[in-house]
């Protein structure tokens, strides 16, 4: 959840806990793989209470920018009262996850906005929070596939791996198709 005080109105970013934990643990003792709600461990039965909250603390914090215009409308939201105070923090909204999704939802049904296919398969789906994400990130590799674009793009999205950026340039362009046409000039098929 966002907070106001994750919001930097001077510099212009938001500042954001990422929602995945990929740190992988193990029992100290045994070695067992182990997952997030384990407090024991199944090989040994030891207690790892330290590993749950080593994983927890592991979480990356990562700082966007904002644009111009949506400064300004958190700015008139908070000005007016509109962020929530929780456990003595305040938050900009008090709304769960699948709530923001219902909400992306509904803003694309009545907006008209068309279901989205994937062009590799055909299948037809809803817009979602994560389509969205998806489809801004192709729009980013369609205007700038340098390297550099690249990498900016790496960490907007908060991905560990370049690799997992670089599927959206795939996604984004006709480049092997220009490519294979150039390889046999005069067949325009």
């Amino acid at each position: 959840m966002v907070s106001v005080s994750d919001i930097d109105f001077v510099q212009g970013t938001v500042t954001i806990e990422h929602l995945k934990r990929r740190t992988k643990l193990s029992c100290p003792n045994c070695r067992t793989s182990l997952g997030g709600p384990h407090e024991f461990c199944p090989g040994c039965s030891l207690a790892v209470t330290n590993a749950v909250a080593k994983q927890k603390k592991h979480r990356r914090m990562r700082t966007l920018p904002l644009d111009g215009d949506t400064l300004e409308m958190l700015k008139d939201y908070i000005k007016r009262g509109g962020q929530v105070t929780q456990n003595g923090k305040k938050l900009l909204f008090s709304i769960n996850r699948h709530r923001a999704w219902q909400i992306v939802c509904d803003c694309a049904e009545k907006s008209g906005l068309p279901k989205l296919v994937n062009p590799e398969t055909g299948k037809v789906h809803n817009v979602s929070p994560h389509r969205l994400r998806d489809a801004f990130a192709v729009h980013a590799v369609k205007l700038d596939d340098s390297v550099d674009g690249l990498r900016l793009l790496q960490e907007h999205l908060g991905h560990d791996s370049f690799n997992t950026t670089a599927k959206y340039r795939k996604v984004a362009g006709e480049e092997h198709r220009e490519w294979y046409q150039k390889l046999w000039p005069g067949n325009e098929s």
